[in-house]
C-alpha cells in the first residue's frame, strides 16, 4: 500500500491535485499524510480543507499553526488578520462541520509499522516518544473538548521557553502547541527561540534548528515535519523536512514512505504569495 506525506498545502489546492495526479493517486490503494497547514496564504483553502475531509482515513493530517489560528479566528474575529486568505471558510454552508473536523485533527501522528512520526514544526528536545504521545494527546483532549475556546484566547504567546514535567495548566498547553506548530530554533540547552525564522546560517551560534540541539531525547526517531520553508536540503540522520514553499513559488514535496528506501517526489508551484 502506498503511502506519502504531503509538505505544507497553505490552500494551494490546485497544486495538490496537479501532484496527486503525477503520483497516480488512488484513494482506494494509496494513503497521504499531511504535514499541517492546509490553509492560508494560498487561493483556495475552502477546496482543500474539503478534499482532504472527504478523504476519510484515507488521510492523516496533523495540525499546524496555521490550522489552529483558523480554528481561534473563526471563534473570535478579532484574530483576524488582512494577510490572511480564509473568508471564505469563514462564510462557508459547511463551516461548522469543517471547523470541527479540524479540531479533531491529531497533533502527532506515530506508525510504527512505518516506523515514522508526522508532526507539523517538531519535537520538543526534551520529549523522548512516550512523552511526545503524551502531550500531544492533552492537547487533542483540550481541543476536543467544551473547553477550546478557553484555550484558544489563551494560546498565543511565546512563554514558556524550556520543558518541565512541572509545567501546569495554560503554560503547559502553550509551550506543547508551540513545539508541535511554530518551533524552528532552539538554543543549546532546548529552549525555544521563536522570533527566527531563516535558514540557518553561522553568524548566531547561539541558536540552531531543533533537530541539532545536543542530546536530543528524540533522535533515534524518523521525523516528518513542515514549517520551515527556508530551511532548505537537510543530511541530518532521521530528518526529513517536507514545506518546500509551495506558496511562495517553491515546490510541493511528496515523500513515499512505505518502501525501505523513502522516495520524494515535487512539483513546481505557482508564486500564491510573496515573502514579506
Amino acid at each position: 500500500m502506498p503511502v506519502y506525506a504531503i509538505g505544507d498545502v497553505q490552500g494551494c489546492y490546485d497544486e495538490l491535485r496537479r501532484l496527486l495526479d503525477r503520483l497516480d493517486f488512488d484513494p482506494a490503494r494509496d494513503r497521504l499524510w499531511f504535514t499541517g497547514d492546509l490553509v492560508n496564504r494560498g487561493p483556495r483553502s475552502l477546496k482543500v480543507l474539503r478534499f482532504v475531509r472527504k478523504l476519510g482515513d484515507k488521510a492523516v493530517t496533523v495540525l499546524g499553526n496555521h490550522d489552529l489560528h483558523l480554528i481561534a479566528a473563526a471563534e473570535f474575529p478579532i484574530r483576524r488578520r488582512s494577510k490572511d486568505t480564509l473568508s471564505k471558510i469563514y462564510g462557508a454552508k459547511d463551516h461548522e462541520e469543517l471547523m470541527h473536523w479540524l479540531r479533531h485533527r491529531p497533533m502527532m501522528h506515530y506508525d510504527g509499522d512505518l516506523d515514522f512520526v508526522l508532526v507539523h514544526a517538531g519535537l520538543s528536545p526534551q520529549w523522548d516518544l512516550k512523552t511526545a504521545l503524551a502531550a500531544a494527546a492533552e492537547l487533542e483532549h483540550m481541543l476536543r473538548s467544551d473547553r477550546y475556546r478557553k484555550f484558544l484566547k489563551r494560546m498565543y504567546g511565546n512563554q514558556p521557553n524550556r520543558w518541565s514535567r512541572k509545567l501546569s495548566g495554560w503554560n503547559r498547553l502553550r509551550y506543547i502547541t508551540n513545539c508541535f506548530t511554530r518551533m524552528r530554533y532552539c538554543d543549546r540547552h532546548g529552549r525555544l527561540e521563536l522570533s527566527r525564522s531563516g535558514k540557518p546560517g553561522h553568524r548566531d551560534k547561539k541558536y540552531l534548528p531543533w533537530f541539532r540541539v545536543p542530546e536530543r531525547e528524540n533522535k533515534d526517531l524518523r521525523i516528518i515535519f513542515g514549517h520551515w520553508s527556508t530551511l532548505g536540503p537537510v543530511k541530518d540522520r532521521n530528518i526529513f523536512p517536507l514545506d518546500t514553499g509551495c506558496v511562495w513559488g517553491g515546490s510541493l514535496t511528496a515523500l513515499r514512505i512505505d518502501k525501505n528506501r523513502v522516495e520524494r517526489i515535487k512539483n513546481r508551484c505557482k508564486q500564491a504569495q510573496k515573502p514579506r
